[in-house]
């Protein structure tokens, strides 16, 4: 074999390597940002649940 097909065959791989791992990056990147929004619904169920809490406990007159 002559170097250049053995540097063809390397980066034919490199390629190949790349593409996958980049593919399967995605279904992680996908599931991670699953986490973070269901993160973003709880902190504000949370926020709305203490908010309307306060509500209920002050008097209707403020001065």
């Amino acid at each position: 074999m002559s170097t250049k097909s053995i540097a063809r065959v390397a980066l034919s791989l490199a390629l190949l390597s790349g593409a996958g791992v980049s593919l399967s990056a995605c279904n992680t990147v996908h599931g991670a940002g699953q986490d973070v929004s269901s993160i973003g619904h709880d902190v504000s169920r949370g926020a709305n649940a203490t908010q309307n809490a306060i509500q209920r406990n002050i008097p209707a007159s403020r001065n």
